[in-house]
């Protein structure tokens, strides 16, 4: 019985163990939400200058100019960008991405000829899917890590464009909601085509003065397309982090709880079987006092 004792103490130790990590975990992911939720609303006050920005440069460049500068004459091909995790311990985070992904894909008009997975565990489902070969980006651990991360992005996708692997690229992610939920999400990144102009175009100036662009307005309007490009990969990364880091709070809740379970569960047996063993105790003991009053003795008491 003792043995028994000694195994439920030490898995009631591995479970207190557990449940430390656990708590560590859910601290880490909380502080990690709102550190990416913090860097996706920092970026609303600095996409609404490039917004503007924008729109000044198409008013002044006009539909022909800006036609030429940002035309998609290699048809059919499509790029994606698609958000995943690393790690595990997310729940179905990456797999839901990937189900929606995929189907999305598979509904557009041309083939998915490039894929940019972000994560290992997104490239490996991408993988079975079929699509085609999905190439692996490392995942930024950190805020800080984002814009070098987002940069490089920015960087292929402009060669893959220039060499005409693609003509439209898509934004894949998880986008926060309210609490710990999440859902996944597109947006076409690639072309900026007119109807995404016209949209600039008709945004009102917060002045009654229109801006006049100094030096040319396709030169600009090269940096401020970057920058518009470079907005939209930071969001969409940020989200996915944040996202992420909400699912794996849901997944280290569950587990906290079922640990309490399983700690209340043992330290029941473990009571019960202390208890068990103090009786068998008890009984080893009275057995053994009656064993050496043996049946003489009781009857010499008796004669008495």
């Amino acid at each position: 019985m003792s043995g028994t004792t000694e195994s439920l103490s030490r898995k009631i130790a591995s479970a207190k163990d557990l449940e430390s990590v656990v708590r560590s975990m859910k601290a880490l992911a909380a502080s990690s939400i709102g550190q990416y939720e913090k860097a996706v609303q920092s970026l609303d006050g600095y996409y609404r200058t490039v917004e503007l920005g924008l729109t000044a440069c198409i008013r002044q460049a006009g539909p022909t100019h800006f036609a030429e500068t940002r035309s998609s004459p290699h048809g059919g091909a499509i790029g994606a960008v698609v958000f995943g995790s690393d790690q595990g311990l997310v729940g179905r985070f990456n797999e839901v991405l990937v189900e929606f992904a995929t189907s999305t894909l598979k509904a557009l008009p041309g083939k998915a000829k490039k894929i940019w997975a972000v994560g290992e565990r997104a490239q490996a489902l991408m993988a079975d899917t079929g699509l085609t070969q999905s190439t692996l980006l490392p995942l930024p651990t950190s805020v800080t890590a984002v814009t070098a991360f987002v940069g490089q992005i920015l960087i292929d996708i402009e060669a893959a464009s220039e060499q005409g692997d693609v003509a439209e690229v898509y934004l894949f992610h998880n986008h926060p909601k309210s609490g710990i939920l999440y859902e996944p999400v597109s947006e076409q990144l690639l072309p900026l085509d007119r109807i995404w102009q016209s949209k600039l175009a008709a945004l009102p100036w917060p002045t009654k003065e229109l801006p006049e662009v100094m030096e040319g307005a396709i030169p600009t309007l090269q940096a401020f397309l970057r920058e518009y490009l470079f907005v939209l990969l930071f969001q969409a990364c940020a989200e996915s982090l944040a996202s992420e880091n909400a699912s794996r709070l849901a997944a280290m809740q569950r587990a906290e709880k079922n640990i309490k379970e399983i700690l209340e569960e043992l330290n029941r047996t473990f009571r019960r079987t202390r208890q068990e063993s103090i009786d068998e105790e008890l009984f080893d003991v009275i057995s053994a006092f009656e064993a050496l009053m043996g049946p003489g003795r009781h009857a010499r008491a008796g004669s008495r």
